[in-house]
């Protein structure tokens, strides 16, 4: 049965059963995206790893020399590049089982079970902080892979960019909320007479519990459909991933628009994962803000994106998805212009400019999700993702990686921030040039109302 045959009869206002289940995950995840990789983690584990370093301030990673600035984007660029190499082969393995749910269930609860293990996190310890953030993010990707093939199947073309944006919305809320409860969390700490690092090793492990807890609900409502694939004789899943992938790779160029959409967004949607994951080091390290005001600063973020991407998904429905994630890419490079400039000097300035970033920052993602999906054969939905998700969120390796060295090379926060304006450019470039009418006609899918 289709999409649209299976939802009718128990349609509501957010959606069907299924799709407000498929939401919550959002709601789940987005725990460890807020709490972990965009507040917390960054500014903790680089103290961590301050007070590991020698007296020029490095460490030595497996004997390698690494500015302790330069180790948290490291660990980001680090996560992402194995992601590279498993996430699109476990796509492919997806595809040939009927097992999506279960995987993204297995994946989800490693990677809750590393985010509660941050809790141990302390001293001089940096290496375990590296490590068990290695396997959380790496986890993240992984069941988020299994998470946005569902997309295609619980929502028809026209539904598409409406549940995805409603998707990324409660993640926001979801992650919101979990932040505000730390930051009160965090501001009464000295009442129970627990210290700064107590307090951001609970909240690190608090998301871990979140995810975990909330991930039953989708566990609960989602339905695996596509039937198993009968492997070839001899072949394994493990093998059959890595051909499929091969095949995969092989007849892209078939669907030249859906790889050339491809490439754009692996380009913009860096420079956005690097703003998510590394803005709190920026803060902290070039703004002075403290441990009090960074919470405050990313919960207002997390609130004005909830509408955001609300307002982009209906925006769509005017004037197409590709014309809406093209506006958002004019707002990002605007943004890290500002922050290069000598205008940007304080804390309240930051927090301005978080408000304008949470206006895009749902919308930007949620469209080039549901418009991806529009343009990938069916029954590869799975190993598409693969590919498409070694740049989701907090996954991005090249723009950590230049952050990272542009810290190393210059010691300028300021200039590693310009530096990802690239990215939204050559969004800005590629993204005009994807004719999406033939790209969904040559992916034999269905065409919307409004491309």
């Amino acid at each position: 049965m289709s999409a649209a045959t299976t939802s009718e009869p128990r349609r509501r206002l957010f959606g069907t059963r299924e799709q407000v289940g498929w939401y919550f995950y959002d709601w789940a995840n987005s725990a460890f995206s807020t709490t972990v990789v965009s507040v917390f983690l960054g500014p903790y584990l680089t103290a961590v790893t301050k007070a590991a370093a020698d007296a020029s301030g490095f460490v030595y990673p497996l004997g390698i020399p690494v500015r302790a600035d330069a180790f948290f984007p490291y660990m980001v660029s680090l996560s992402v590049l194995l992601q590279v190499f498993v996430l699109p082969v476990m796509g492919a393995v997806v595809d040939y089982t009927h097992l999506k749910k279960q995987l993204m269930g297995i994946f989800a609860y490693i990677g809750a079970f590393a985010a509660m293990g941050l809790f141990f996190l302390n001293g001089t310890n940096y290496l375990l902080g590296g490590t068990l953030f290695i396997i959380a993010n790496l986890s993240f990707g992984a069941s988020i892979v299994c998470y946005n093939a569902f997309l295609p199947e619980i929502a028809t073309p026209n539904e598409r960019d409406k549940v995805s944006s409603y998707g990324w919305a409660m993640g926001y809320l979801g992650g919101g909320i979990l932040l505000a409860l730390n930051l009160v969390f965090f501001s009464m700490r000295e009442r129970f007479g627990i210290s700064s690092a107590d307090a951001v090793r609970i909240s690190l492990a608090s998301a871990g519990v979140w995810w975990a807890l909330f991930t039953l609900l989708p566990l609960s409502r989602l339905q695996n459909r596509q039937p198993q694939r009968k492997l070839p004789q001899g072949e394994r899943y493990l093998t059959v991933g890595f051909k499929q992938l091969g095949h995969t790779l092989r007849n892209l160029p078939s669907y030249p628009q859906t790889m050339l959409f491809l490439v754009a967004y692996l380009l913009y949607n860096d420079g956005i994962q690097t703003v998510i994951a590394l803005s709190a080091q920026f803060g902290s390290e070039e703004l002075g803000m403290t441990a009090d005001e960074l919470p405050a600063l990313f919960l207002m973020v997390q609130f004005v994106a909830f509408f955001g991407a609300l307002f982009f998904g209906y925006l769509a429905r005017w004037i197409g998805a590709k014309r809406a994630i093209i506006i958002s890419l004019v707002i990002w490079t605007g943004v890290t212009i500002f922050a290069f400039s000598p205008l940007l000097q304080t804390g309240g300035q930051f927090f301005v400019l978080g408000a304008v970033i949470a206006l895009v920052l749902g919308g930007s993602q949620a469209l080039s999700r549901s418009l991806f999906s529009q343009m990938i054969p069916k029954g590869q939905e799975t190993e598409y993702f693969g590919l498409y998700e070694v740049s989701e969120r907090g996954t991005s390796w090249l723009g950590p990686l230049i952050f990272g060295l542009a810290i190393q090379f210059t010691d300028s926060y300021r200039i590693s921030v310009l530096a990802l304006g690239i990215f939204f450019i050559a969004g800005l470039i590629l993204l005009p040039m994807v004719d999406v009418r033939r790209a969904i006609i040559e992916a034999g899918n269905e065409l919307p109302d409004k491309v």
